[in-house]
């Protein structure tokens, strides 16, 4: 006996029911990201076109904030250093997490003790981390006076003092604490990887080197894929190391998009221009996705 026989009801009415019952599980996450994302993404539009404190009311202004975004050298500045941001953790981060997942995979007695020590950077607080680079990089008493003393004067000066090398000292702290995060990421790719594909490299002459090449990289495309992906994201929305550790200084050297977003939204009260500030940001991740998207209709395989 059916559903719709037992409870007297129609095949029209129970086909209904049961989409109201699949909906019913729906729509808690539909309103939660209604409210979540996207009231506050039209509101974020909106606010684009106005001169906004964050207090008074907004007023209508136009085209004006992105007009003054085009001629804002601060913010090309900022849109630069994202640009170098993404290119350095879309290399060595991922190319040492790369060789340390292949390495560890070769190791078969106490590999989940070395997971848990690489994965250990990643879950502390930022706090945490860039306080302790803080000292260590720090000019008067950290490793480079240290290394001075010896002979060794290569960090012998304010790496986050400096405008040369803020940027960069920034990103080797922040990828310290990422680069584990991608370690485990690929060697559980890794481990899923049928092993006797190396078995018939190994027969037909292919050295380790080959095998990671032919063998290894294209078994674990689709998750080397995702954490390209994600990086490229992750690297527009990048804030907390470099707002702990140089606040985008000196002099606006490692000022990137959402630390510039931050200083006009509040610092200098200017919450129209800094929505401006984050459609562009919005504009780098909707690229990022369409980019990968089209290479997929192409017929890549990613």
């Amino acid at each position: 006996m059916t559903y719709s026989s037992q409870a007297g009801t129609s095949p029209r009415a129970a086909k209904w029911l049961r989409a109201l019952g699949r909906w019913a599980f729906v729509l808690p996450v539909l309103l939660l990201n209604l409210v979540v994302v996207v009231i506050p993404s039209v509101a974020g539009l909106a606010v684009a076109f106005t001169d906004w404190t964050g207090y008074n009311v907004p007023s209508f202004v136009g085209l004006q904030n992105f007009q003054r975004l085009f001629q804002d050298g601060v913010f090309f500045l900022a849109l630069k250093n994202n640009l170098v941001w993404t290119v350095m953790f879309l290399t060595a981060p991922i190319f040492v997490g790369l060789m340390g997942a292949y390495i560890l995979s070769t190791i078969k007695r106490g590999q989940m003790v070395f997971r848990v020590i690489y994965f250990i950077p990643y879950v502390v607080a930022s706090v945490v981390n860039t306080q302790m680079w803080r000292q260590l990089l720090n000019p008067r008493v950290g490793i480079g006076p240290l290394l001075a003393e010896r002979g060794i004067t290569f960090l012998d000066f304010p790496i986050f003092g400096t405008r040369e090398t803020a940027l960069f000292g920034v990103a080797f702290v922040d990828a310290w604490h990422f680069w584990g995060f991608l370690v485990v990421l690929y060697l559980s790719a890794m481990s899923s990887v049928d092993v006797e594909l190396y078995e018939v490299a190994r027969l037909d002459g292919a050295s380790r080197f080959q095998q990671f090449r032919f063998v290894t990289l294209p078994s674990i495309r689709p998750t080397l894929v995702f954490t390209i992906l994600m990086i490229i994201i992750w690297s527009s929305t990048t804030f907390d190391y470099v707002y702990m550790l140089t606040s985008g200084g000196p002099a606006n050297a490692s000022e990137l998009m959402s630390t510039y977003l931050y200083d006009n939204a509040f610092n200098r009260f200017d919450a129209g221009y800094a929505a401006t500030i984050g459609m562009m940001m919005s504009l780098w991740v909707a690229l990022a996705v369409a980019g990968f998207v089209y290479l997929r209709r192409r017929g890549w395989e990613i």
